[in-house]
């Protein structure tokens, strides 16, 4: 993984870690009265045993928890995969971007395939729905669904789209999921004539396997409700298999979580405060840090730093931008960074 990558992953796990340090429940202050929920845990005391004293505060970490399950999956998983391939999401519908057109056959025929995958009367096939709906090519223009994707991959032959979905997804949501996917990919080719269009749904980590980031496909496709019904298994990128596809590497999940474990750790609010005291510059331990959470734009900054010191001597406009912090509102100050970087 190229050293960008590696600094922007790690500059969207810092954000996230800054921002859940910023609501994490110090207390059960904000949760004094929960009466429903203290209630109904009563029944589950003996399955606490020593593990819980305290309930309020229980709940409110337990909100907390809820709040970093969706940051990751509908921040971070999606900004690193945009990262690792160089894509961006695209919304294809009436208040983006607009929506695209297929012919009215063409989704007729995907909403006989939908019929008959909902009825059991077909199992799903991604080689024959292609050819299927290929075969149609005639009749009125009409608006394709309104569909998002996470992650739009578009080079000179090819577009590659990817829905990213939680492991756990809600009951009957694969349905739907299928409906945009099919729609959405027919609607590209529509647009893009020129270029092979692939549609995947892909999962951030098997949580049925036994290491952090292998996976079984099959089981975790069983796992989920109605998935085998609707998706058809290369249509699907799970894990390893999932991160390797966007970065076009191998190893990808096991680099993205040592960028994590590396900075996640006890002692990160104490490191992520050395960094914004910029007295701190010239101390040793400012660099330790710096390496160890991938921040190469810094370790360059700092080895110029006499010289950009010398040359911003008489400007004070540079002045006040060298003593900026290096982070504002959790976002790394590319304004700060970018100018001295010219320097």
């Amino acid at each position: 993984m190229r050293k960008t990558k590696k600094q922007q992953i790690a500059l969207t796990v810092i954000k996230v870690l800054i921002k859940r340090f910023e609501t994490f429940p110090a207390d059960a202050s904000n949760n004094r009265n929960a009466p429903f929920h203290k209630a109904f845990l009563k029944a589950f005391k003996d399955n606490f045993e020593d593990k819980v004293s305290d309930i309020p505060f229980f709940i409110s970490l337990s909100s907390w928890l809820h709040g970093l399950n969706t940051t990751l999956g509908q921040t971070f998983f999606e900004k690193v995969a945009q990262i690792l391939s160089d894509g961006e999401k695209r919304e294809y519908t009436s208040k983006k971007l607009g929506n695209l057109k297929i012919y009215q056959s063409k989704k007729n025929k995907i909403n006989e395939i939908m019929t008959e995958l909902s009825n059991s009367e077909r199992s799903p096939n991604l080689e024959e729905e292609n050819n299927e709906i290929s075969s149609v090519n005639h009749g009125n223009l009409t608006n394709a669904i309104d569909f998002s994707i996470d992650v739009f991959i578009e080079d000179n032959n090819s577009i590659t789209a990817i829905e990213l979905k939680s492991v756990k997804p809600n009951s009957g949501e694969m349905k739907g999921e299928k409906q945009k996917i099919i729609e959405g990919k027919t609607a590209l080719k529509k647009a893009f004539p020129e270029k092979e269009v692939y549609f995947y749904i892909g999962f951030p980590f098997d949580p049925t396997n036994d290491t952090e980031t292998g996976y079984d496909k099959t089981r975790f496709l069983n796992s989920i409700i109605n998935m085998t019904k609707f998706f058809d298994p290369s249509e699907t990128l799970i894990a390893s298999e999932l991160w390797d596809k966007l970065s076009e590497e191998t190893g990808t999940m096991e680099q993205i979580l040592e960028i994590i474990n590396t900075i996640s750790t006890p002692d990160f609010r104490k490191k992520f405060r050395f960094l914004q005291n910029n007295t701190n510059r010239n101390k040793s331990q400012y660099l330790q840090i710096l390496k160890e959470w991938f921040l190469f734009s810094e370790i360059e900054l700092l080895q110029k730093d006499s010289y950009i010191k010398g040359v911003i001597k008489n400007d004070k406009k540079l002045q006040k931008i060298y003593h900026q912090q290096m982070f504002k509102n959790a976002e790394y100050n590319w304004q700060r960074a970018n100018e001295l970087l010219k320097v």
